[in-house]
């Protein structure tokens, strides 16, 4: 796979990390601009670039962070399409949870069984309940449970 030139992948990496702080605080519209202006360095088609697959993410996540769900839906689809993407843990868990807001369950289940058969039980861990117990609608319990089972404390075990 070609690389991108040091200069040009430098300024994707700044804009970027700008974007990363901008939506560390909230400011997820400001953040996307910087996300999408590194996507417009990268050279045609974007999509074969391994830089565009974190753009996509960071972009993807803002979205879904901002409760746009549809254009997370969008953009995390098309990140699929970028280098290393799919089998992605965190791609397949932010891409189910925008087709879960949707209302589209069946694309929702299917994406979030890769993210838990890639990663498991923790890829939900800081995520709301809802997508974990709806997955457990979706699927037979793995051999030896979901992995998210509370331990009991020790003074209960007996």
């Amino acid at each position: 796979m070609a690389e991108l030139p040091d200069d040009t992948h430098k300024k994707i990496e700044q804009l970027s990390a700008i974007g990363d702080e901008l939506a560390e605080r909230f400011q997820y519209s400001d953040a996307l601009a910087k996300y999408w202006k590194a996507w417009d360095l990268l050279p045609e088609p974007q999509t074969n670039w391994e830089a565009a697959t974190w753009l996509l993410a960071a972009i993807g996540d803002a979205n879904f962070l901002n409760n746009d769900f549809k254009a997370g839906r969008d953009n995390l689809t098309n990140a699929m399409h970028c280098p290393d993407a799919i089998g992605n843990p965190f791609l397949h868990l932010r891409l189910g949870q925008c087709q879960f807001e949707l209302g589209n369950h069946d694309q929702a289940a299917d994406e979030l069984a890769r993210a838990y058969m890639a990663d498991g039980a923790q890829i939900f861990e800081d995520q709301d309940s809802k997508y974990l117990t709806f997955l457990k609608t979706k699927l037979e319990p793995p051999p030896g449970g979901w992995g998210d089972e509370q331990k009991k404390p020790w003074w209960k075990v007996w």
